[in-house]
């Protein structure tokens, strides 16, 4: 069983879930050659507990790995976590050091058919087409909440959800925007078939899952992300311009 920082010294090991995919520029890489924020903080909190780093990579959604912490099979889910209510009933949270906005990726044909002719922010806003989500992430969520008149639809990758737009199987995939800048970033081509919408007055904010009941071990990644200057939520910008242009 897991627990609080006593435990985790009297184990000298850091359980830290992560889902098993890759999500440049937080984890990525292979399980041997780990890379990305969220694998330097997990290294850099074990590091800092004077105990050896141990990945939980078993989970292929983000709801698992916050599945892990739940019932006391991992310490922390370090893994571009959003933070949404629907989980805080089961975990606590870190202070954000990430804070995104929404963002859409629309097939341009399936757009101007849906609209019939209104303005584009109106569809939007009253979005009532079909709209792709990863399965166990938090933009299920979101969108049950934020479009309640579109017919979701759940894809178990990115890749998959990103070519159902391409080819016009859906009408929008809805995420960050950092995964929208990301993809047309490495992919310039799509915009012939899709455009972007970024949603500014909906936020997506990151940060570390911590089992309930372990305060002590919250104060110390609350402390451990203040004194290391992570205090400061990155925006979707400045983790583009400070990692992924460098790519």
């Amino acid at each position: 069983m897991v627990g609080d920082v006593e435990e985790i010294l009297a184990r000298k090991s850091l359980v830290v879930a992560m889902p098993g995919f890759a999500s440049p520029p937080f984890f990525g890489g292979s399980s041997d050659t780990l890379q990305g924020i969220d694998a330097d903080t997990s290294q850099q909190l074990a590091d800092a507990l004077g105990v050896k780093l141990v990945l939980d990579r078993s989970s292929p959604t983000f709801d698992g790995a916050v599945a892990l912490i739940e019932q006391g099979r991992a310490d922390i889910v370090v893994a571009k976590l959003s933070r949404t209510l629907s989980r805080a009933r089961n975990i606590s949270y870190s202070r954000p050091y990430a804070q995104l906005s929404h963002a859409l990726i629309i097939n341009r044909v399936r757009f101007a058919i849906l609209a019939n002719g209104r303005q584009p922010e109106e569809v939007v806003r009253a979005f009532d087409g079909e709209l792709g989500v990863i399965a166990g992430s938090s933009f299920g969520y979101y969108a049950r909440n934020n479009f309640t008149k579109a017919k979701v639809r759940t894809f178990l990758t990115w890749q998959e959800l990103v070519a159902a737009v391409r080819e016009g199987h859906v009408d929008a995939a809805y995420r960050d925007d950092l995964e929208i800048k990301r993809l047309l970033h490495e992919d310039p081509s799509l915009t012939i078939v899709a455009r972007s919408v970024t949603l500014t007055d909906l936020t997506d904010t990151i940060a570390i899952g911590v089992r309930r009941g372990s305060p002590h071990l919250l104060e110390f990644v609350n402390l451990f992300l203040e004194l290391s200057g992570r205090d400061k939520p990155m925006t979707a910008d400045e983790l583009v311009n400070r990692y992924l242009r460098k790519a």
